[in-house]
């Protein structure tokens, strides 16, 4: 991962959160001057995922803390597998381990399941991508964890890209008059996409130009008869509820992506612990 500015400040806000005004129970019974070796042991099996970001929380609290990891991010680990080892301060161990392994914990649970639900889908060409629904501040560490998975990235925010849902067409009046402003409007660069609910709806999205059709809570046949409407002339995205379908047969309809937010709303975290030695 390409550590940032933006990445480094959600660091320090998880850090100001657990940290308060200091790590009064560390501060408190361990000596100041104690050096601890440790290990990060995976408890499940599964993807692993926010290894920069664990150096990162330990750089931030204590410098001196050395970490050497034995895997990198994406790699899949076995329960007993041990990840990485830590040495250093006992102090600035102890007060970054919540931190670090929230997100390591939290991250690795992303890229498990992506993982899992690739696999799911074969050597089918259809994309597994997520959603918008993410954890308040922590999008592009959560869709960098999808990434990892071997899942894609939807719209990173709303200046990303052109997303026509139900709400803008009732705003603007239609599907075709919601197009034509978008084409009008917007920078000719971006691709305009359009939610549909029905098969006329994807017909009035295609004639109007869409470049993606999306295929909102539509079951099987529905989505199959609208893959073969649209023909190639744009691509087709499945979403709605994905979780709680069988991926493969929704593959096997001909959809160019699938669109899942239960991939970063909903998934559970991976367990892995930190045990000194």
């Amino acid at each position: 991962m390409l550590m940032n500015s933006f990445i480094e400040k959600i660091i320090n806000l998880a850090l100001e959160e657990d940290l308060g005004t200091g790590d009064i129970t560390t501060n408190s019974v361990v000596p100041l001057n104690t050096i601890i070796k440790g290990r990060f042991i995976a408890k499940d099996s599964g993807v692993i995922c926010g290894l920069s970001v664990v150096k990162k929380v330990f750089e931030l609290v204590d410098k001196g803390v050395e970490i050497t990891v034995y895997i990198k991010d994406g790699d899949r680990v076995n329960s007993g597998d041990v990840i990485a080892e830590i040495e250093g301060l006992a102090r600035g161990v102890l007060s970054g381990e919540r931190v670090a392994l929230n997100f390591m914990q939290h991250l690795s649970g992303i890229a498990s399941e992506t993982a899992r639900l690739v696999s799911l889908i074969g050597g089918s060409s259809m994309k597994i991508v997520d959603t918008r629904k993410t954890t308040p501040g922590l999008r592009v560490l959560e869709k960098y964890a999808v990434k990892t998975g071997g899942g894609y990235n939807h719209r990173m925010n709303l200046s990303d890209g052109i997303l026509i849902k139900d709400n803008h067409i009732k705003a603007a009046g239609g599907i075709k008059p919601a197009i034509d402003a978008a084409r009008q409007n917007a920078p000719q660069t971006l691709k305009i996409e359009v939610e549909t609910e029905t098969l006329s709806q994807v017909q009035e999205a295609l004639d109007a130009g869409a470049d993606i059709i999306m295929l909102d809570n539509m079951d099987n046949q529905t989505m199959r008869e609208a893959v073969n409407m649209v023909n190639g002339k744009a691509l087709t995205e499945a979403s709605g509820n994905m979780d709680q379908r069988n991926l493969l047969d929704v593959a096997q309809t001909g959809v160019d992506l699938v669109s899942m937010g239960a991939l970063t709303h909903s998934v559970k975290a991976m367990d892995i612990s930190l045990k000194f030695y």
